[in-house]
């Protein structure tokens, strides 16, 4: 399911992101790493035969039972990319790496020191993906659980942040799981500085809907 949303994008608290078995592998002597046992994918190990909505330098697995909202200026460019499911979330950024090093490490402690100025205390756990960022915030709606989950790839960084319950608990995470370790990253071959948002557009299926309509 798709959905299409305009409008200025609203963003927990946040730097930029990630690191992985992606990155160690496009670094391996031979130059030609062997696939990954699963994502995020850099697009030269993406699996084929996938049905994937294409926002440009992401792809994102097409799953039963997710939704992905895209949140779009109005010329087009894409501000903000989230996947719904039920009671949880997951907030999609992707972004320009160094080619020989990662910049997780160094983000999340930016998030962490971010929040800490906000009075909200931040605390790394183990995950899948290597260390996470994990905390409580305060919300309009009340406390609320975050995760910051960080993937370093070749020359990019995935920044994935799960809300809701998939945050508080990660054996919740479900099909944004799934989702998350589908994803699919286009990297071009422009030069570009760190940190900076790899470009991203609206895909066709959802430039051609009205501004509320779902697919």
């Amino acid at each position: 399911m798709f959905s299409r949303k305009r409008g200025g994008a609203k963003h927990v608290r946040a730097a930029d992101a990630p690191p992985s078995k992606a990155l160690a592998q496009s670094l391996a002597a031979d130059g030609e790493p062997p696939a990954p046992e699963f994502g995020p994918w850099d697009v030269k190990h993406a699996p084929a035969d996938v049905q994937r909505l294409d926002l440009g330098s992401l792809q994102i697995p097409a799953i039963e039972g997710v939704e992905v909202r895209v949140q779009a200026n109005p010329d087009g460019g894409v501000e903000q990319i989230v996947l719904v499911d039920g009671e949880s979330a997951l907030q999609l950024g992707v972004f320009a790496a160094p080619r020989t090093e990662g910049i997780w490490d160094e983000v999340r402690e930016e998030i962490a020191t971010a929040m800490a100025a906000d009075g909200v205390q931040a605390r790394e756990v183990s995950g899948r993906y290597g260390t996470e960022l994990v905390a409580r915030v305060n919300t309009p709606d009340g406390p609320a659980d975050v995760r910051f989950v960080g993937v370093d790839g070749p020359r990019w960084m995935v920044r994935a942040l799960f809300q809701g319950a998939a945050a508080g608990d990660p054996s919740r995470e479900g099909v944004l799981g799934v989702a998350l370790e589908g994803l699919v990253v286009v990297r071009d071959n422009e030069p570009r500085p760190v940190r900076e948002p790899l470009p991203l557009r609206l895909p066709r299926e959802m430039a051609e809907q009205g501004p509320a309509q779902q697919v």
